[in-house]
């Protein structure tokens, strides 16, 4: 349903849950996904937003699923608060503690956020699907060339990856396609299937 609006979605689909309730926000890099957490914490009461590129760390492929199972999941499910630490990429470096109520809206966003691999019990998840050219030129546009070779490298691999063993379009709740923010956007090109880029 790409005409569906993902923030009434994800109100409707929560209405009446009580306790944690877990939203999940995925695609590949660029695709906008921060920007819709963001939108769909604004409609929630309390909502807490948790970046997986906090978890990310220059000497690791992709982002630190177990560490935020330790200290993110498990907590929550257990009906404790949730006490993370924001990884600094640029200088490695441990940076400021979040804590994270028991008993909020938790929207999870990044690239491979909605992972089968980890144990969220999702109420609701979305796959954001972005053409690549405009993907591309946004990430162009907020990392340049300092990043270039790490995409090359690593994330756009990895985002490869992850889509030819998940296929997460094809499990979440949800699969939306933006719509063209100005006539640049719309002649960006098609949108595809297959993947390119990190962090929204």
């Amino acid at each position: 349903m790409p005409t569906t609006d993902p923030v009434a979605a994800v109100v409707a689909a929560l209405a009446g849950l009580t306790g944690t309730r877990w939203v999940g926000v995925d695609g590949f890099g660029a695709a906008g996904k921060t920007t819709l957490a963001a939108r769909i914490a604004a409609a929630l009461t309390g909502a807490v937003v948790i970046h997986n590129d906090d978890f990310a760390r220059p000497d690791l492929p992709g982002w630190d699923r177990d560490r935020f199972v330790r200290q993110v999941v498990e907590p929550l499910l257990a009906g404790r608060p949730a006490l993370y630490q924001r990884w600094d990429f640029t200088h490695d470096v441990g940076a400021e503690w979040h804590e994270v109520p028991a008993g909020v809206p938790v929207i999870v966003e990044g690239v491979s956020a909605t992972d089968v691999r980890l144990p969220v019990p999702w109420d609701f998840t979305v796959w954001i699907e972005a053409p690549v050219a405009l993907r591309r030129a946004r990430i162009a546009d907020r990392d340049g060339p300092a990043l270039a070779q790490r995409w090359a490298d690593d994330w756009i691999p990895m985002e490869e990856a992850y889509a030819a063993d998940q296929r997460p379009w094809d499990r979440v709740d949800l699969v939306h396609v933006p719509e063209p923010a100005s006539p640049e956007s719309r002649s960006a090109g098609p949108v595809d299937p297959a993947p390119s880029a990190r962090a929204d």
